[in-house]
């Protein structure tokens, strides 16, 4: 075996670890926090239980309860019970699918001792923990074909395993299945597996509406294709490079329709069925329990008795917009108000590695940029790391949405908006580590074995590096005092975030 693909099988192994590593702790410490610190009695969504506690439900409750706080309700309720109420449209389908499948597959020899609450619940803790280690090392592949740097990959996994919207990572949200999926579709389009990439692109809309925006990776490479054919062609006669152009137009616009068609069709077949529940009920059954509790919230049914919803009326009936719009008063500029301040505050560290990170790659590659990435061959193009040319198209992305983020949603939602949507953030922080981070310069920390043959180890943490070889984001943290100022800031944001989010989230209190 060579010795990169020694170095890169040790590093998968490391990224394999440090991950599990962290879903284990991250679930026994909100464990601890949830039992510890009392639940603060929040206005939140919190329907009736339908069947009565079995043997095993009280420890489930007691070690998972946490995971099922705030929005993780609606994907349990969904999972167990259906789409019932409007505003549970709001959350895409693909999630509790899975929660409802694990619950009545892999954990149906339980079914004895745990009612479906408690069995989808042990469902949010595996298949979140299994679905993030496998986001982390699609992660890194997608990271060794992009920035073509080793280390760089590495780190920005590592950090990824300490990403500030950890608690939406464990709990029962959405947001690791979307970013397993989002990152191993991008993997796929990079080698160049275009329909497989499309393929899991479209389930990530079935998991989060802003899966549309994956489409325009799709586009952009179409785009870049139909301009390498057409630069080949560009010396030929007039009249042929006039008829290649032609074709080259109609390829693009009927390979970008498909790929665009095949990543919206979840979303699209999502609001039709809303669209059938509400604007031409049938006659369903629903609980008398569930029924007083719409009575008592105000959530809406479908009811064949009841008066139409307005949004049925619209040109396009958009379900999804309209709850947003109603029940969570989303829309452009709304959230720029003197009491959201502290909002905007718990979202500034996230925005602003978003923007050092589009300013630093314009500034080293200006007229790149400005041809975006499809026409310069200027000697100013840096072709290592950060600043490779297949970063661009990430960087447009991520500035896309967190553009869309602090003017079109509540911004306390930016920071695990993006954790799951882009590798930006944790390229970024790599790269500002290296680049500020005296200790990462020692080339021994990126060989097989090299760390915890270090011998400034303080012997009560010898247990811990090796228990994660080669793991440079512990060593840092072991050396905590001997970093630099910038490596203090990013990994205590990531950290302070990270634990932060267990304590409060697990306990109904608010956070991202």
């Amino acid at each position: 075996m060579s010795p990169s693909n020694n170095c890169e099988n040790q590093d998968v192994w490391t990224v394999v670890q440090f991950a599990t590593f962290t879903r284990l702790l991250s679930l026994l410490l909100q464990a601890v926090l949830n039992a510890v610190i009392p639940d603060h009695v929040a206005d939140a969504f919190s329907p009736p239980r339908s069947e009565t506690p079995l043997l095993l439900d009280p420890a489930i409750e007691a070690l998972f309860g946490g995971l099922s706080h705030w929005d993780a309700e609606h994907f349990l309720f969904i999972a167990e019970r259906g789409y019932i109420y409007e505003h549970n449209f709001a959350f895409f389908p693909l999630f509790p699918l899975i929660l409802r499948l694990l619950a009545a597959t892999a954990l149906w020899p339980l079914c004895g001792f745990l009612t479906m609450h408690g069995r989808l619940l042990l469902a949010v803790a595996i298949g979140n923990s299994i679905l993030f280690v496998i986001s982390a090392m699609a992660l890194y592949k997608l990271s060794r074909l992009v920035v073509q740097d080793r280390k760089l990959a590495l780190i920005a996994v590592l950090m990824y395993c300490l990403t500030p919207a950890n608690v939406f990572m464990i709990a029962g949200y959405s947001e690791t299945l979307f970013a397993a999926l989002t990152f191993a579709g991008l993997w796929l389009l990079e080698k160049r597996f275009t329909i497989g990439a499309c393929l899991l692109l479209g389930f990530a809309t079935g998991a989060r509406a802003n899966g549309l925006v994956n489409a325009g990776f799709l586009l952009y490479l179409s785009l870049q294709c139909g301009f390498a054919r057409t630069r080949a062609f560009s010396k030929g006669e007039g009249s042929v490079r006039y008829r290649h152009y032609v074709w080259e137009l109609i390829r693009f616009v009927l390979t970008g329709a498909f790929y665009a068609a095949v990543v919206a069709l979840p979303f699209c077949l999502f609001q039709f069925y809303g669209c059938q529940t509400f604007c031409h009920p049938s006659a369903t059954q629903v609980p008398p329990a569930l029924l007083n509790l719409a009575r008592e919230k105000g959530y809406r049914v479908a009811n064949a008795a009841s008066p139409t919803p307005r949004w049925c009326q619209w040109q396009i009936p958009l379900l999804y917009s309209y709850i947003q719009d109603a029940y969570w008063d989303v829309g452009f500029l709304r959230y720029f108000r003197w009491k959201q301040i502290p909002n905007f505050i718990l979202a500034l560290p996230v925005a602003t590695l978003g923007f050092i990170a589009s300013y630093m790659y314009i500034m080293a590659n200006p007229v790149f940029c400005m041809y975006l990435g499809l026409g310069d061959k200027g000697k100013d193009r840096k072709t290592h790391g950060f600043y490779n040319p297949k970063v661009f198209v990430y960087i447009v992305h991520s500035s896309v949405l967190l553009l869309f983020g602090i003017f079109c949603m509540h911004v306390q939602v930016l920071t695990r908006f993006l954790a799951s949507s882009s590798p930006v953030l944790y390229w970024i922080s790599g790269h500002l580590l290296f680049q500020y981070e005296p200790l990462l310069q020692d080339e021994r920390l990126f060989r097989p074995d090299q760390i915890q043959q270090q011998k400034d180890h303080k012997p009560g943490l010898r247990c811990a590096v090796g228990m994660c070889r080669n793991n440079q984001v512990l060593y840092l943290l072991m050396h905590w005092q001997t970093c630099s100022v910038y490596t203090r800031c990013i990994m205590g944001y990531f950290i302070s975030y990270w634990f932060l989010g267990l304590a409060l989230h697990c306990n109904f209190l608010p956070w991202t």
